[in-house]
C-alpha cells in the first residue's frame, strides 16, 4: 500500500498500520508518538514471542542448531518482512516455510540445508492435523499385493532430499548435499502416530508408481522396475518387492488393493 493511499484512509486505520508496523519492525518503524514506550514494549514482546514460540515448537531441530542470536535474527527477519496470507496459528509454520522457499533460507550465513530441514519438520505437523482418512472407499485391506492394484495411503508422503535431513542435529551439520539423495516416507498410521521411514531408491520408485494409480498390479509395477534397472533376473526383484509391499502394508503406508 502506498503512502498516498494510506493518507486517504480514515485516521483510525492509519493508526492501526502505524501501530502494527512498529510491532513488526521496531528497529526501522517508529512507535506512535503518543503511546508510552513501556506499553508498546509489552505489545512488541507479546506478538513476537507468540510467533517465535510457535515456530520453535514446530521446528525443534531447526531451533536447536541455532544459537539464540542467529535464531532471533532469522525470526526477526521473518516477522518483519513476511506478509502472511492467513491468521490461523496452525498455518503459521507453512507461512514460515513459504518464506524460506522464496530465497530467504539461502541468504548468506544460513545453513545450506535450512529449507529442506524446515520442510521435513513441517511435514510432521501437516500429517498430524490432516483431515484425510485411512478409511478409503473401495480398498480391500487384505488384498493380494502382487495380483491386485496396491493403494497408497493419503497420509503417506514419499519425499526426496539433497541432505540427510533426518540425521541433522547439533552434531550433524552437513555443509554440502550428500553423494546421493535421501529418500524418506513420513506417514500417519491407524493409531494416529506419525512415523518416519528411510527407504532405498527401489522403494521410492515403487511408491511413485503406486502413487500414479495407473491400475497396474503390484507384480506389473515390480516388473517395470526390474526393466528400468535392466535387472538380469526380474523374479528376484518381484520377490524382494513383495517383501517391501508387505512391510509398507503393515505400517499403513500401503492400505491394501483396489477392489474390482
Amino acid at each position: 500500500m502506498t503512502s498516498r493511499s494510506r493518507a486517504e484512509q480514515p485516521e483510525f486505520i492509519r493508526r492501526q498500520y502505524e501501530f502494527a508496523a512498529h510491532i513488526r519492525d521496531p528497529e526501522h518503524q517508529p512507535a506512535p508518538i503518543d503511546i508510552e514506550d513501556r506499553r508498546m514494549g509489552i505489545y512488541r514482546e507479546l506478538f513476537f514471542n507468540n510467533v517465535e514460540s510457535f515456530i520453535a515448537g514446530t521446528f525443534p531441530v531447526l531451533r536447536k542448531i541455532h544459537d539464540d542470536a542467529s535464531w532471533n535474527t532469522l525470526l526477526r527477519a521473518y516477522f518483519s518482512r513476511h506478509e502472511s496470507r492467513t491468521p490461523l496459528f496452525l498455518e503459521m509454520p507453512r507461512e514460515f516455510l513459504n518464506w524460506l522457499k522464496t530465497g530467504h533460507g539461502e541468504q548468506s550465513g544460513n545453513f545450506p540445508f535450512l529449507q529442506e530441514l524446515a520442510h521435513y519438520e513441517w511435514v510432521e505437523l501437516a500429517l498430524s492435523i490432516s483431515e484425510e482418512s485411512l478409511e478409503v472407499p473401495g480398498v480391500d485391506s487384505n488384498g493380494n499385493l502382487l495380483k491386485g492394484v496396491p493403494v497408497l495411503s493419503p497420509l503417506a508422503w514419499h519425499l526426496a532430499y539433497s541432505y540427510p535431513v533426518h540425521r541433522i542435529g547439533p552434531d550433524c551439520l552437513p555443509d554440502s548435499p550428500g553423494a546421493t539423495q535421501t529418500f524418506l516416507v513420513v506417514y500417519r498410521d491407524r493409531t494416529d502416530e506419525v512415523g518416519f521411514l528411510e527407504i532405498n531408491p527401489v522403494t521410492k520408485r515403487l511408491l511413485e508408481l503406486v502413487d500414479e494409480d495407473s491400475g497396474a498390479t503390484g507384480a506389473a509395477l515390480l516388473d517395470r522396475i526390474a526393466s528400468e534397472m535392466n535387472h538380469p533376473n526380474p523374479d528376484t526383484v518381484i520377490k524382494g518387492g513383495k517383501e517391501i509391499l508387505d512391510d509398507l502394508h503393515k505400517k499403513d503406508i500401503i492400505l491394501g488393493t483396489r477392489q474390482s
